[in-house]
């Protein structure tokens, strides 16, 4: 199988959240959603995994996390700064977070050179979406892919959430919309847009697999960004946005995989006892062992 490497975005400041969801324990030994992730990269074949984090949090990341994975897979870190911006360009005073999704990726530009695949920290993917991304870059794949999920699979029930609504054309991505307020309901998925939703319709959960060529469009494409946007003291940088220019402009085409995972994620205090309370039914079902690593 070719190489392939697992880029996590751990550089989240958790402001909604009230600390550092990342380092939250949601399994039966203490495990981070992280580290189910990371567990289910090894079992499908990837060969290396790059944290993107801050580098205050360096030590206590690798103490609380990464420490545990030696000898089961490479492991390097990138670190996305507000104050790392190509020549020409500073922060403007007053700004406290970093640049977003497309900067926090670029961040890692100097240590992949292999196919690799883009994740969200703080959210669970599932054994089967790691496989089936894994399974298409090891057959030599070169274009970008995005797994895409069932929506039905992605909701909350605590209440209305914002998912990327996809449109697919013999198999590539066409557009993403993102929707707001989407809820399950009676009849199917309600959402702010009137729209008919009966919930498999196809979501991105940015879950996207890229070759090294991506660098090279986000070197580009920020300081286009920059240029519009760098005295804004809350603008952002995002990948899907990326995507979205690249398709529009015929640069790139997104083969878009399937995953019937279910997703979820740690957003508010209150998602924790739900998703502690999935994670257990999977380990009772010997989906994991009681401790990972």
């Amino acid at each position: 199988m070719n190489d392939i490497t697992l880029l996590i975005m751990a550089a989240g400041m958790g402001s909604r959240y009230g600390g550092l969801k990342q380092l939250d324990a949601v399994g039966p030994n203490g495990e981070t959603i992280i580290d189910y992730s990371v567990y289910d990269a090894v079992e499908a074949g990837f060969s290396k995994v790059v944290f993107i984090i801050r580098r205050e949090f360096e030590k206590e990341f690798k103490e609380r996390i990464s420490d545990k994975y030696a000898g089961k897979i490479q492991v390097d870190f990138a670190f996305q700064d507000l104050h790392a911006l190509p020549d020409g360009f500073t922060s403007p005073e007053g700004r406290e977070k970093p640049w977003g999704t497309g900067q926090a990726i670029l961040s890692a530009v100097n240590l992949i050179n292999e196919p690799f695949v883009v994740i969200n920290g703080d959210d669970y993917y599932g054994r089967e979406s790691f496989k089936v991304v894994a399974d298409y870059y090891g057959k030599g794949a070169d274009q970008f892919s995005m797994v895409a999920f069932r929506l039905d699979k992605t909701l909350s029930i605590f209440g209305g959430v914002t998912r990327g609504l996809c449109t697919v054309k013999e198999g590539k991505l066409d557009t993403v919309i993102e929707t707001e307020n989407l809820q399950k309901t009676e009849n199917g998925v309600s959402s702010d847009r009137d729209i008919v939703l009966d919930g498999t319709e196809p979501v991105s959960m940015n879950m996207w697999g890229f070759t090294p060529v991506l660098f090279d469009y986000l070197k580009d494409m920020f300081v286009d960004f920059l240029t519009e946007n760098g005295k804004e003291l809350k603008s952002e940088f995002l990948i899907p946005s990326v995507i979205n220019d690249l398709i529009q402009g015929g640069r790139e085409q997104v083969h878009v995989l399937r995953s019937n995972a279910n997703w979820f994620g740690v957003t508010y205090k209150e998602d924790k006892p739900y998703v502690m309370g999935e994670i257990q039914k999977l380990v009772d079902g010997n989906v994991y062992p009681k401790k990972l690593f």
